[in-house]
């Protein structure tokens, strides 16, 4: 309808400048800018509904063309009354069909080379799967190029299990971005991970951010599936320390780290709230392995708390706070003496949010680890980044029932992205969530889990999965630039080769 609209629009323009010239040249100008109008408005139809129909070439021109033809009728009519003869006019509709469908394949054909040229694809019948997957939320024809332009990786998966008098929560910490966006490639892994563990296991499982970028996004619902499989056999680690330390705080002027340890392993978090706190380094995490087994640990699990967006932040320049931060955490945590500990863990999935709203499907979920009378709460929220300011609201109402020390993070999930027309494309958690109901949320999870605690052992599990198919970092730069390139193509082209086709109408109409 909006094509049908637009096309009617660009008609009518070649309709009163055909009038115009009338006044001066004659009626026969205004049947020939009509008919100049009609080859416009094919070509125009023709490189749209090819650029974004799923449907066969022949469909697409019949689908083109007839609409313009059928609206003729009338004016043809009116011709033939007063005078005109059909028969050119005939002929001209053959002559541009003809030089409508060469002119609109020729530019779709350059468009696509750009594609070809930089990534082996067409670009049109990339942008296609795109739309479908906009529009439709079918994922499969996008993703099928993604498996086709993507590069085999061995990613890591850390996770933590713990067990009370049955197994109580599972955090699982993958190197892997939950993105691009929407439905396609991971950017549902961490709630189809989480759902999956729940089902099979009848434990809290969360999954909250490690250190990877967009490098690092599954190219398809495949690679889902080959990672969720590998963690699910993983699950049968042992539980063998009933220690922990309790939760260690070091702040510094950008960088808040916690970092606990279990046994003869720690989980260490990041965050630089109230400023931005998004994808960091994994240079980072190698820092910190080495500095885990300067203490003795055998493993160091790492997340990026990923709960404040307020502008945008230079990680190189904040490289250096986080490595101070993480070594002196490490040091004070790994100095504490280990006693026994105890473990609670609830979810609780809000219905009144959805996608559009910022929370992806494995809504809220809450740890809570109470180590010689001191309490804290690890809560993830299935969401991409939240508000500033939102963290240390959630905080505050924590301590005030019972919570000592505790951090929140999000999953990063991309399948809030994509989904609403702004500037992000998505709402990070409590840009239009009401606070107070979801702090209130938050609050009930960790009560929950509070009340469940019970004497704890804990077990780790850390990974490598082969053969993984990822977007990779060379693609995904490739990808961002490809609708520019073809865009200045486009520029460069349409000028010169519809003016040519203009040309050639024109110099035939002057035989109507």
């Amino acid at each position: 309808m909006a094509l049908s609209l637009f096309c009617w629009g660009l008609w009518l323009l070649f309709m009163v400048t055909g009038i115009m010239l009338a006044g001066f040249l004659g009626l026969v100008w205004a049947i020939r800018l009509c008919l100049l109008g009609f080859s416009a408005v094919n070509i125009l139809r023709l490189i749209v509904l090819s650029s974004t129909s799923s449907t066969g070439n022949v469909n697409i021109v019949v689908a083109s063309i007839l609409n313009p033809l059928v609206c003729m009728i009338p004016f043809l009519i009116l011709w033939t009354r007063i005078g005109y003869s059909i028969i050119p006019i005939v002929y001209f509709f053959a002559f541009s069909s003809s030089v409508s469908i060469i002119s609109s394949m020729t530019f779709i054909s350059v468009l696509n080379s750009v594609g070809i040229q930089n990534l082996g694809v067409p670009s049109l019948p990339l942008f296609k799967a795109f739309l479908i997957n906009w529009i439709a939320d079918l994922n499969a024809p996008f993703e099928g190029f993604l498996e086709k332009l993507g590069e085999n990786r061995s990613v890591e998966v850390s996770l933590i299990k713990f067990n009370s008098s049955k197994l109580k929560a599972i955090i699982v910490v993958p190197s892997i971005h939950p993105g691009p966006f929407k439905n396609v490639g991971s950017s549902l892994l961490p709630s189809m991970l989480k759902t999956t563990l729940e089902r099979k296991l009848n434990c809290v499982a969360c999954v909250p951010h490690g250190l990877f970028g967009h490098e690092f996004d599954l190219a398809s619902q495949i690679q889902n599936q080959k990672i969720i499989s590998q963690i699910v056999e993983s699950t049968n680690c042992k539980v063998s320390s009933a220690k922990a330390t309790p939760l260690i705080k070091v702040r510094n002027e950008l960088v808040t780290a916690y970092c606990q340890v279990f046994g003869d392993f720690a989980l260490l978090s990041f965050t630089l709230a109230p400023k931005t706190t998004e994808d960091l380094p994994h240079e980072l995490g190698l820092f910190v392995q080495q500095e885990g087994e300067k203490y003795g640990l055998e493993h160091v699990i790492v997340v990026n708390a990923h709960n404040s967006i307020d502008g945008v932040v230079n990680l190189q320049e904040v490289l250096t706070s986080l490595k101070d931060a993480a070594a002196t955490c490490l040091r004070k945590a790994s100095a504490l003496i280990q006693t026994p500990f105890e473990i609670g863990a609830a979810t609780f999935v809000p219905k009144e949010y959805s996608l559009k709203e910022g929370m992806g499907p494995g809504g809220i979920s809450a740890i809570v680890v109470n180590v010689g009378k001191r309490k804290n709460a690890y809560v993830v929220i299935d969401g991409n980044n939240m508000v500033s300011g939102l963290r240390e609201k959630i905080l505050s109402t924590l301590s005030s029932v019972g919570i000592d020390e505790g951090e929140v993070f999000t999953t990063d999930t991309h399948s809030v992205n994509a989904t609403i027309l702004s500037g992000r494309g998505y709402h990070p958690i409590g840009e239009v969530i009401n606070h107070e109901s979801l702090i209130e949320h938050i609050k009930n999870v960790t009560l929950a889990a509070s009340s469940g605690l019970g004497p704890a052992k804990v077990g780790y599990a850390s990974m490598i999965i082969p053969d993984i198919k990822v977007i990779g970092e060379r693609r995904l730069e490739t990808l961002c630039l490809l609708i520019d390139k073809t865009l200045q193509k486009a520029k460069k082209v349409a000028l010169p080769l519809f003016s040519v086709s203009g040309i050639l109408l024109m110099l035939f109409l002057l035989f109507v």
